[in-house]
């Protein structure tokens, strides 16, 4: 089989230098130069394809533009968008219910892996929680404790002056 020599061509933001190998799948791989100057290893077939423009630059490019649209996201940007806090320092992700959320709590989720429910605070950008337990009630009582030792108050007073 016949590899077209790719090198010198422009994929997005990628420059191909030279053949790299072959991947497991049998595509010729690629050494690519990034404009922001990364060196990268890509499958021939995703760079034709399109699904690799960037060593991973351009997403990064794309997200910090969208944030920079996103009123409520500059509102309460911390530590460079890192970990976003309300004013007392409480993670936002620890307060408000996020559309994916299946358990119904906040902070209370099932890793259907090992059958186990989990318990997470995060307080100040370090986790004060973080359990497995056997049941959903074990750990909605442990995530409910750490936010009356934690916070001094339930998260759904708390989250009511964020929203």
């Amino acid at each position: 089989m016949r590899v077209k020599d790719l090198s010198g061509e422009q994929f997005g933001r990628l420059t191909v230098l030279r053949r790299a190998g072959t991947a497991k799948n049998g595509n010729a791989v690629w050494q690519c130069q990034c404009s922001c100057g990364n060196t990268v290893t890509v499958d021939g077939y995703r760079l034709r394809s399109g699904q690799v423009r960037s060593c991973g630059c351009l997403r990064r490019d794309v997200a910090r533009q969208r944030a920079a649209l996103n009123p409520a996201f500059r509102a309460h940007q911390h530590a460079h968008g890192r970990d976003l806090t309300n004013d007392d320092g409480i993670s936002l992700n620890s307060l408000v219910k996020s559309k994916r959320n299946k358990s119904g709590v906040v902070g209370v989720s099932y890793n259907p892996a090992n059958n186990r429910w989990f318990a997470r605070l995060r307080y100040q950008g370090r986790y004060v929680l973080l359990k497995s337990c056997q049941t959903f009630d074990e750990a909605v009582a442990l995530r409910k404790a750490a936010e009356y030792q934690y916070l001094g108050k339930p998260t759904e007073e708390l989250a009511e002056s964020v929203q």
